[in-house]
């Protein structure tokens, strides 16, 4: 879950004003007794950017497909955006669908 608190005073009268913003974001568990390499691009031929500790869960805001890969929750060529430039395979995301569960990445 994101916050961001935004605040604005008013000089002449020393008010102040404050707005808090939540967004909320499903998050998808990695699968169990994993470490999962994040990818900058959808396959195994982009550089690993980090690593994903075992017991992670990740935001999916878009997928795309790209390499197929085999995993603990099949084989799929889906690549999950977890953050800007970061891929990881659906092979490895638990999101109870063989299929895509968010929008395709533009």
């Amino acid at each position: 879950m994101a916050v961001e608190e935004m605040e604005s005073a008013e000089e002449s009268t020393g008010a102040r004003a404050e707005a808090t913003v939540t967004t909320a974001q499903k998050l998808y568990s990695i699968a169990p007794g994993y470490t999962v390499n994040v990818r900058s691009g959808p396959g195994t031929q982009y550089r690993v950017v980090r690593t994903l500790a075992v017991g992670s869960k990740v935001p999916i805001f878009c997928q795309r497909p790209g390499e197929t890969i085999s995993g603990p929750y099949g084989t799929t060529n889906i690549w999950d955006n977890i953050k800007v430039g970061e891929y990881v395979s659906d092979a490895f995301v638990k999101t109870g669908s063989d299929g895509y569960v968010a929008p395709r990445c533009s």
